[in-house]
């Protein structure tokens, strides 16, 4: 059978959790939904969070919250999944893409520092792998200009940033949720923020954005029936079945942690004397939860190895291809040669499997497949 490169962990009590609230009264936008959002918000550092249907609306939660318009600009980097860019873009923003840090694949401070205008509304960085970015300068950079600052963490729940949780420090942070993630709802996502009017506006967005406070809305006499929506929001609600299997799978995420920092480092300790090839890395002042192994191979091996490796029963995966490099951005006007040292990291970039049921066997597989494949 052959290993993937990343896989969900599902045990007998995130099993009867979901069972329970098969049983029960609520099936959605019950209590569990509730519960969920207040252990998110407690693992982040924040008073609250909202939780969503998948890790791209949580994004345009984040979006519409930060109250991007047509004509605003929103910098990220183009070393991500094409969410982090198309969400803005549905929110009407231009989308300028950043170059990234070669070590981490993070998005880079110097180079959103030259991207900076007038029309930036927001600073949107990628914890690539699971490895925090440089939350602090990225901050300060996007405040001194009048931004917010949007962390994109689906990567990395559970991570820290100088001791300090993912979800603390940024204005908006969104978590995803998908089975291959450091914890899994099957789908879903989350918006946490130390600001509680940017949550509200997060959370009235999933809503459709409903109004049902009385001392709010423009026509309160009508009936107890009445609700108004006084701006247009969606359905990105997470029913409470995903949300009780969230918070059962909260209750392991150090262990989840534990698992993959064990994988990383057995990956580290094996490949070290490859030449040609380059490891990960990990700043000093971050604990990252790894959600991908991204080594790097010489570009011009890079399709024979992870040729080798699928055909010899260990599914790697490449992450990510720029995301300006997609048709859709092409036809919108991006060019390559945008953002060299992202192109230059896609180009070489293989992830390997990394996911905390990993066998020891099947991990020593892992390696023994890599080294015959750099070897070859």
């Amino acid at each position: 059978m052959a290993i993937p490169y990343g896989r969900h962990s599902i045990d007998q009590a995130d099993i009867d959790a979901v069972v329970e609230v098969l049983k029960g009264d609520w099936l959605t936008t019950g209590p569990n939904v509730t519960k969920f959002e207040a252990e998110i918000a407690k693992r982040s550092g924040t008073a609250d969070s909202v939780v969503v249907s998948n890790g791209t609306a949580a994004l345009h939660a984040a979006y519409r919250a930060a109250g991007i318009k047509a004509g605003d600009e929103v910098i990220t980097t183009p070393m991500t999944f094409a969410a982090t860019a198309a969400a803005a873009i549905a929110e009407g923003a231009k989308v300028v893409f950043a170059d990234i840090d070669s070590d981490t694949g993070n998005i880079s401070v110097d180079s959103v520092a030259s991207l900076i205008t007038p029309r930036t509304k927001v600073i949107a960085g990628v914890d690539y792998a699971g490895h925090p970015i440089d939350i602090d300068e990225l901050k300060k950079l996007a405040h001194d200009n009048g931004a917010l600052l949007v962390e994109d963490g689906a990567h990395s729940i559970g991570s820290t940033y100088k001791g300090r949780p993912v979800g603390l420090d940024a204005d908006l942070t969104t978590f995803s949720f998908f089975p291959t993630k450091n914890l899994t709802t099957g789908e879903g996502g989350a918006v946490v923020s130390p600001r509680a009017d940017l949550l509200d506006r997060a959370r009235k967005f999933r809503m459709h954005g409903l109004v049902r406070d009385k001392s709010l809305q423009r026509y309160p006499d009508e009936g107890d029936w009445h609700q108004e929506i006084h701006e247009v929001g969606l359905n990105y609600r997470l029913p409470d079945i995903l949300c009780a299997l969230g918070s059962s799978q909260l209750e392991r995420l150090d262990s989840f942690k534990a698992k993959r920092r064990h994988i990383f480092e057995a990956y580290q300790a094996a490949f070290a004397d490859l030449d040609g090839v380059i490891l990960p890395t990990k700043r000093d002042y971050v604990d990252p939860i790894w959600h991908l192994y991204p080594i790097r191979v010489p570009a011009n091996e890079r399709k024979r190895i992870f040729d080798y490796m699928r055909a010899n029963g260990v599914i790697v995966q490449v992450n990510y291809i720029p995301v300006y490099w997609h048709p859709a951005f092409e036809d919108m006007g991006y060019k390559r040669g945008l953002a060299p040292v992202s192109e230059e990291y896609y180009r070489g970039e293989i992830s390997l499997p990394m996911y905390a049921d990993l066998s020891e066997a099947d991990l020593a597989r892992v390696i023994e497949v890599f080294r015959e494949a750099v070897l070859a």
